[in-house]
Order: C-alpha cells, then sequence, then structure tokens
C-alpha cells in the first residue's frame, strides 16, 4: 500500500495484524486506519491503537445511530421505488444491506 493510504476494517478484527497495524502506523507506511473491530473487544484504554491521531475507532455498532439508520431508509425506500420502475437499484446489494440491520 502506498503511504498515503488508509486502512479500513469493519468486517473481522482477526483479518487485520494489529501489531503490524501499529508497526505500520509509527513508521509512516500508512496515513491511518479507520476500524470498528478488533483483535480482543473490549478494547482497552491502554490499547496502542488509542493514541494515534491518524487512527479512526468506533464501535462496530456504530452504523446503527439514528442518523446511519435514516440514511439507510432512505436508501432502501429508493432502491424500492427503482425497482418499482424497472430499475435496478444503485448498488447490487443496496436493499440486503439494509434489511440486515433491521
Amino acid at each position: 500500500m502506498k503511504c498515503t493510504a488508509f486502512l479500513i476494517n469493519t468486517a473481522r478484527g482477526g483479518l487485520v495484524d494489529e501489531p503490524a497495524l501499529i508497526k505500520a502506523l509509527q513508521e509512516g507506511w500508512l496515513a491511518g486506519a479507520g476500524l470498528d473491530v478488533f483483535e480482543r473487544e473490549p478494547l482497552e484504554k491502554s490499547h496502542p491503537l488509542v493514541h494515534f491521531d491518524n487512527v479512526v475507532l468506533t464501535p462496530h455498532i456504530g452504523g446503527l445511530s439514528d442518523e446511519g439508520q435514516e440514511a439507510c431508509r432512505m436508501r432502501l425506500a429508493r432502491s424500492i421505488g427503482d425497482v418499482l420502475v424497472g430499475k435496478w437499484p444503485v448498488g447490487p446489494d443496496s436493499i440486503t444491506r439494509c434489511l440486515r440491520t433491521w
């Protein structure tokens, strides 16, 4: 990855080698990271990732905010409207992604 890249992991904590990520951040091999899953949860306040200014950490349920749910409902409604007039919804999994959160 380029040193200007940001690593984003919202899938599973075990997908990212956290010690390697920490080293990459410390040595400037990555511009930053955004994570909502970790190898061990909950993440301890003393964990090194907590102390980076270029790392955003959120709970895995961060998308379940009121704003996130409203955006999901709007996307779902637009997708249903598209289907009703014979168009494929934007993003082939846009409907199922929303329905999984309900």
